[in-house]
């Protein structure tokens, strides 16, 4: 047997002992060895290959795969395939997701003598590379195996292998040793301490560990967060974008994770005498520069101020209560609308994965808030890169009926990722206004720039998304108003994608409208 064939059942034995059992794979000359050695531990029936043409995708999918905190595997072959793989790696390495990026390479006796397919990959994905020796033995094949499956957050696998690259027998690697090769613990723990924080402390969650966000979330304060974290006070942050009254004005505040979604927090941390930061040690906390003290532990009140907290729930539901009256009397769709009534129509269990710009701000202003239902987004650095490909991934893991928001430009940029072989059941509502709404809202979108703005933000493409999702074999539907959206909803199978046409022109103005309504609550 050739040493590149066993190498690589070895490596995939690992993987499976260490309890990988989805593998994204990306068809190549020099991975050949690991694509054999994964098709036959499938049909041992030891974990799930797919199988993607784009690494991009094929990154994001493994991304998606891995979000949940089980290790999931992307392979593929050398050269610029490991260069697509950056844009999930750097998302992954911001979430502390465990994607695990197994790149075939050449042996490196051809580095820099101009061989086809060969650059030097080494920390290519900017993390450091693990660099499996060529055709190593068992123990260091397995050890290093095991030290990716160890680390905190995305790793790096770089194996060189040497022809011959297909197999000549159907041999099976065996260990004395039952399990893992070196039995590695990834469990985190949250540490708590005493305060000195203040009565009138308000919490704001971001993107973190969730044991962590659950356990902030319960400190007995006011709490405002980002719509992956749990159970934050519905439109909290809505309120800080239309301005906190001076009744609700904190004496401090305590942020969990990174929070980079609402202008209105960046405001309050800049206004608030005492911040306290808590987060990771590999990554500063303080995203505002504005702590007064950042730790990797999360304080513990003294006894929060129970008027001040009940002003904050009064406050919230009056807010909700003309947020909704507002949207009712405005034109169905527009991004608030779907945002609402999606997360509102979700059936209990589900799983939604909304993608960047707007849907994730819609739902941040406009969705409702339930504990009942699972949300995910790429918000380690909020591109839009491989949304379709995550939210795939998501709903292959979680097994109940999974669904996605996203606009028309985060769909066309990952319509790779419909060429799936397996499909899960997953609801794709794309939000479609037909080119970069999010910037209408930003200050390019301001009026003065008016003759500028659609030629090179808002970027109108005119794409037929039936005619695209047709060619991938997927079924789609188009839906005018409210009760179509809902039927849209109910019961997915297979991946299907709901559009909904909306307008961009008055959208500046309605979100203007949404924050002097919250605004005028309140008597300014």
């Amino acid at each position: 047997m050739n040493g590149s064939t066993v190498q690589a059942r070895v490596i995939v034995d690992e993987l499976v002992r260490n309890g990988v059992r989805h593998v994204v794979l990306c068809p190549g000359s020099r991975n050949a060895p690991l694509s054999f050695a994964l098709h036959q531990a499938e049909r041992k029936g030891l974990l799930t290959v797919h199988v993607r043409i784009d690494e991009r995708s094929a990154g994001f999918l493994a991304l998606g795969l891995a979000k949940t905190g089980t290790p999931a595997v992307v392979t593929c072959t050398s050269g610029t395939a490991v260069a697509n793989l950056h844009p999930a790696v750097i998302e992954a390495s911001h979430t502390n997701v465990p994607l695990i990026a197994l790149t075939a390479d050449r042996p490196v006796d051809l580095y820099r003598t101009g061989s086809s397919q060969t650059i030097n990959q080494h920390d290519l994905l900017g993390i450091p590379t693990l660099h499996m020796p060529e055709a190593a033995d068992e123990p260091t094949t397995r050890s290093l195996i095991c030290r990716a499956i160890a680390t905190d957050g995305p790793s790096h696998v770089n194996v060189p292998f040497r022809p011959p690259l297909t197999p000549d027998d159907d041999a099976w690697p065996s260990s004395e040793r039952t399990g893992p090769w070196t039995t590695t613990d990834r469990t985190f723990t949250v540490e708590t301490r005493p305060s000195a924080l203040p009565a009138r402390t308000l919490v704001l969650l971001g993107d973190d560990r969730p044991e962590r966000l659950r356990r902030a979330s319960e400190l007995g304060w006011p709490v405002i967060a980002e719509p992956t974290a749990p159970h934050g006070l519905r439109h909290g942050s809505l309120l800080l974008n239309a301005g906190l009254p001076e009744h609700l004005q904190p004496d401090a505040v305590l942020v969990v994770g990174r929070v980079t979604l609402s202008r209105g927090q960046q405001s309050l941390l800049k206004n608030t005498e005492i911040v306290h930061a808590v987060g990771d040690q590999s990554e500063w906390p303080d995203v505002q520069f504005t702590a007064t003290r950042a730790s990797t532990w999360l304080p513990v009140p003294a006894a929060p101020d129970q008027d001040w907290v009940q002003a904050w729930q009064s406050a919230v539901k009056n807010v909700s209560v003309a947020v909704d009256e507002l949207l009712d009397a405005e034109p169905w769709p527009t991004g608030l609308h779907v945002a609402r009534d999606l997360t509102q129509a979700l059936p209990s269990g589900a799983m939604l994965f909304v993608g960047s710009s707007n849907p994730i701000r819609d739902v941040d202003f406009a969705g409702e808030r339930r504990a009942d239902v699972v949300i995910h987004a790429n918000r380690g650095v909020a591109g839009i890169d491989g949304s379709v490909s995550t939210a795939i991934g998501l709903a292959v893991t979680h097994g109940a009926p999974a669904y996605a928001l996203m606009g028309d430009l985060t769909f066309l940029h990952d319509s790779n990722g419909l060429l799936a072989d397996h499909r899960p059941d997953l609801t794709i509502v794309v939000l479609n206004d037909d080119g970069g709404g999010i910037f209408s809202l930003l200050e390019q979108g301001a009026p003065e720039f008016d003759r500028s703005f659609e030629r090179i933000f808002g970027t109108p493409h005119g794409t037929d998304l039936t005619a695209l999702c047709a060619g991938y074999r997927i079924t789609h539907s188009k839906v005018d108003n409210a009760e179509e959206f809902r039927s849209a909803l109910a019961s997915p199978k297979g991946i299907q994608v709901v559009e909904v046409q909306a307008k961009r022109d008055e959208l500046r103005a309605l979100h203007q409208r949404l924050k002097s309504t919250v605004s005028t609550i309140f008597g300014r």
